[in-house]
C-alpha cells in the first residue's frame, strides 16, 4: 500500500476545498462543458464541477483516492490511471488542470510528453492551468521543512509533517509523515524532479502552447522569491 493510500482518509483535513482554487479553475474553464483534473486526490474540485453541470473527469495513480473520490462524488467521473497514459482517456476537454504539485513526479523526459498529451486533449482556445512549487526559490537552500499542520487523527490529534532535502537543480527527496504523541503513524519518502519557471514556459511552448500567466497561487499573486511559495502557470491552446 502506498503512503498516497493510507493518506487518503486524511487528506481534506491537511488539503481542504478551497473556495479562491474553485473560482480559479471556473474562470479558466469558462462555458465549457468538460474538464479533467490530473493527479484529482480525493475528487473534491471534480465533485465541485460536477455540482455545476459540468463533465468533471478526474485521474489519479492512486486507487484508494479514486475509492474515497468515487464515494464522495458519485456525480463525477473518475479513473484509476497513470498520468503518463492519460492520452488513453480519448475526449477532449474545455480545460484541464493538475494542482497540488503533481507535476513535479515526472522527470523531465517523461514531463515533455505529458504536456504534449495535454494539448492534444485540450480543444483549441483553451486553458491547461498546473501548480507546483517555485523551484526557483528553493535552489537557494539544501532543505526545507514546511510548517506542521494538525489535524484529527485515530480520535485524537496528529501532527502532519513535510520536508524537502537534498535539494538539487535535478531532483530532491520529499518526506512527509503523520504522528501523534506517541508514535509515527505513518511516513515516506519520494523523489521529486524540480522544474525551473523557464524550462516549464519553453517545454509547453515547444508543443505549441501560449503561456498566459505565472502566479505564486489562485489569489493570482505574482510570483515570490520565498523558498517554500507555488506557483501556478496558465496556457492556452491556440
Amino acid at each position: 500500500m502506498s503512503f498516497y493510500s493510507k493518506f487518503a482518509g486524511y487528506y481534506e483535513q491537511v488539503f481542504p476545498f478551497r473556495e479562491e482554487v474553485w473560482r480559479f479553475l471556473k474562470e479558466y474553464a469558462g462555458s465549457s462543458t468538460a474538464v479533467l483534473d490530473v493527479g484529482c486526490g480525493p475528487g473534491h474540485y471534480c465533485g465541485r464541477f460536477a455540482r455545476e453541470g459540468f463533465h468533471a473527469v478526474g485521474i489519479d495513480l492512486d486507487d484508494a483516492m479514486i475509492a474515497e473520490a468515487e464515494r464522495r462524488y458519485p456525480e463525477a467521473e473518475f479513473r484509476c490511471l497513470d498520468m503518463r497514459r492519460v492520452d488513453e482517456i480519448g475526449r477532449k476537454f474545455g480545460c484541464i488542470c493538475s494542482i497540488g504539485n503533481v507535476m513535479a513526479h515526472l522527470p523531465v523526459d517523461e514531463l515533455a510528453p505529458f504536456i504534449s498529451k495535454i494539448h492534444a486533449l485540450l480543444e483549441e482556445g483553451s486553458y491547461w492551468i498546473m501548480q507546483v512549487m517555485h523551484w526557483d526559490a528553493l535552489m537557494a537552500v539544501p532543505e526545507y521543512n514546511f510548517p506542521m499542520r494538525t489535524i484529527a487523527a485515530d480520535g485524537s490529534s496528529a501532527t502532519f509533517h513535510r520536508r524537502y532535502a537534498s535539494i538539487s537543480p535535478s531532483s530532491l527527496r520529499f518526506t512527509f509523515s503523520l504522528r501523534n504523541e506517541a508514535s509515527v503513524l505513518f511516513e515516506e519518502s519520494v523523489t521529486l524532479y524540480p522544474v525551473s519557471h523557464d524550462r516549464y514556459l519553453s517545454l509547453h511552448e515547444a508543443v505549441g502552447f501560449l503561456h498566459e500567466a505565472s502566479f505564486s497561487d489562485f489569489s493570482a499573486n505574482p510570483l515570490k522569491s520565498e523558498p517554500g511559495t507555488g506557483m501556478v502557470l496558465v496556457f492556452r491552446k491556440a
